[in-house]
């Protein structure tokens, strides 16, 4: 085995930063916006400070910010918006409404039926809105069948998994292996040019979620079952004698140690509502409006002198704070919501909807936060509130956007404009197909039909989209012709062609395919594809055979993020809706991993070597 001698200077920088890069990629502790712009950022500094000369000329820096103007990430946000579109207007709702019938007839059935529905709509639909579509359906059907939900929903997660490495719009992630590839030279990959070897494998791959997942999944409960105590809105009412009378509401909330959170100061005699501004003073005949714990209120009661009402009602002894009217909902929070990146403070959830949030789930569990700091924590896709209301309350947060309601009983919308939206979505692909318009092009397009239409607003729009995915694209495409350039690449091919010098071809790619599925489930997918499709190009020049099977091998690699709940955002989704675990996922994900390893390394070999 020859090992390679070492890089120049440049490339070997490139190297430290792509291992950087995937270090701080896999952060949960920093945001994935800010590792993208942080290595961003950095590789324009050292090609700054450091210049680099091609054999083209000087590599300037600024020409790594390529990636924010790239076909590919037009195309991703384009997609993106469509699909947000789709859930806006309801096309997708026949499908919802006809799987919920089905499932009543014959479950097993509704199963396969429900995987391949969920896969073939992921092939042209980015799967995030299809998971938002089918959660609330399984949900309903395990709440309606009293029937464990664990057997239906990891698996229909991974179906969309599965259906989206069939063409090259069903992720992102095969958008940028195909525009990569294209920038590099190489023929574009058309839409459904490996169709044949992807339906195969995922047909393989829907028979194993249908008929073996279900039986490795435990049950799991509800990740956040009905608590006690509720949560209760009060109010306290300040008497002539209280010693609260004169007193800032920063004294009172002092003498209750910051417990008390006062919403808002209903003034006597109009009722006028007065901001609870820490120099406010407050009156007598104030009422002071406080959400918290039975307990806590009448102790808020007793240290601030005031009395205690239910709406008109004294609360004593003979008249307690009742549960009667408080409804308890799981809301998974989504990339449309507008409340990704910020807290519950900051975006006044409280005020907005009248709901309040008892408590947070992250990753399967309850973050260990009091509620009174729920409202500081800065909120993740995916994350589950507990939130309590009245039930118009509730009802009234069902048809908000991205607010996904997982306790089944949310219908699903429908609208006259949902006929425009599944034509657009129609148009842009089969237009693409048919060679009439590049994707990235048909994509806006329908973008614009959207906007004429009235099917979406632009402040929907901004909300369908994800600052996440454009930086971790931008950051990946300059992090990945940085490579290219400098050698990086090709020295990271050598040494991995060096190392697999006794294989054949077909077992190198297959060796390839393998690496980036271990790196899609511990790094982003995106990042993976991008810095490992040069290192495809690079591995099939240096043996002399077909390039594109490797840059196939990279595809479908990068998308084999089934076993960490963290390899996808829609796992993220899944795990918190059905309760389960991070070892479901490596119980249900490795498995298929290797299935579709062993199949995928067959195919490319068989159709392509």
């Amino acid at each position: 085995m020859n090992i390679p001698d070492i890089p120049n200077n440049h490339a070997l920088m490139m190297l430290i930063i792509t291992a950087i890069a995937l270090y701080i990629f896999r952060r949960d502790d920093i945001p994935l916006e800010t590792s993208s712009l942080a290595v961003l950022v950095l590789l324009c500094l050292v090609f700054t400070v450091f210049p680099f000369e091609t054999s083209t000329g000087h590599l300037e820096a600024s020409s790594l910010f390529f990636g924010f103007g790239h076909e590919a990430l037009v195309t991703v946000c384009a997609l993106m918006i469509i699909g947000h579109a789709l859930v806006r207007t309801g096309s997708l709702e026949p499908v919802g409404r006809y799987l919920a019938k089905l499932w009543k007839i014959s479950p097993t059935l509704s199963l396969l039926l429900t995987l391949i529905i969920a896969g073939a709509l992921s092939a042209v639909v980015n799967n995030t809105p299809i998971v938002v579509l089918l959660l609330p359906i399984l949900m309903s059907v395990a709440i309606r069948t009293k029937t464990d939900s664990s057997p239906m929903l990891l698996p229909m997660g991974l179906a969309t998994l599965v259906g989206g490495m069939t063409t090259t719009i069903g992720t992102s992630t095969n958008l940028l292996v195909v525009s990569v590839a294209s920038d590099m030279g190489l023929p574009r990959i058309g839409m459904f040019d490996f169709i044949v070897p992807a339906l195969i494998a995922a047909s393989i791959a829907i028979a194993y979620l249908w008929i073996v997942a279900p039986r490795l999944l435990p049950t799991r409960s509800p990740t956040l079952p009905d608590t006690s105590p509720r949560i209760f809105t009060a109010y306290l009412n300040i008497n002539e004698e209280s010693q609260s009378n004169g007193k800032t509401v920063a004294e009172l909330l002092k003498l209750t140690d910051d417990q008390m959170t006062i919403e808002s100061i209903q003034r006597s005699p109009d009722n006028r509502n007065v901001i609870p501004l820490p120099d406010t003073l407050i009156k007598a005949g104030d009422r002071l409006q406080v959400n918290d714990y039975p307990d806590q209120l009448k102790e808020f009661e007793t240290v601030i002198d005031a009395t205690l009402y239910s709406g008109n009602q004294k609360v004593d002894d003979d008249h307690p704070l009742k549960e009667d009217k408080q409804v308890l909902a799981e809301i998974v929070v989504i990339q449309a919501s507008g409340l990704v990146g910020r807290t519950l403070k900051d975006a006044n959830f409280a005020y907005r909807y009248g709901v309040s949030v008892v408590a947070l789930h992250r990753e399967g569990k309850a973050m260990k936060i009091g509620r009174q700091s729920i409202g500081h924590v800065t909120i993740k896709t995916g994350d589950v509130l507990l939130v309590q209301g009245e039930a118009e309350q509730i009802d009234g947060l069902k048809g908000t956007r991205g607010l996904l309601i997982i306790d089944g009983a949310a219908s699903l919308p429908y609208t006259k404009k949902a006929p425009i939206a599944l034509l657009v979505l129609v148009f842009v692909v089969i237009s693409a197909a048919i060679g009439l318009l590049p994707i990235a092009i048909s994509s806006l397009c329908g973008i614009l039909v959207l906007l004429a239409t009235k099917c979406l607003d632009w402040s929907e729009i901004s909300s369908a989209l994800s600052s996440q995915v454009i930086l971790i694209v931008a950051a990946s495409l300059a992090l990945g012709s940085a490579m290219m350039q400098t050698g990086g690449a090709e020295y990271i091919a050598q040494v991995f062609v060096a190392v697999s010098s006794g294989l054949p071809p077909a077992g190198i790619l297959s060796a390839l395919m393998l690496l980036l599925a271990v790196l899609t489930n511990i790094v982003s997918n995106n990042a993976a594809a991008v810095i490992g499709t040069p290192i495809a190009v690079s591995v099939a020049t240096q043996l002399n055979v077909p390039v594109e099977p490797f840059i196939l091998a990279v595809l479908f690699g990068a998308n084999l993020s089934y076993a960490t709940p963290m390899a996808y955002k829609t796992n993220i989704l899944v795990m918190n809706a059905g309760g389960y675990r991070f070892s479901d996922f490596m119980k249900v994900g490795i498995p298929l991993i290797l299935l579709m390893w062993v199949v995928l390394s067959f195919l490319l070999s068989w159709f392509y070597l």
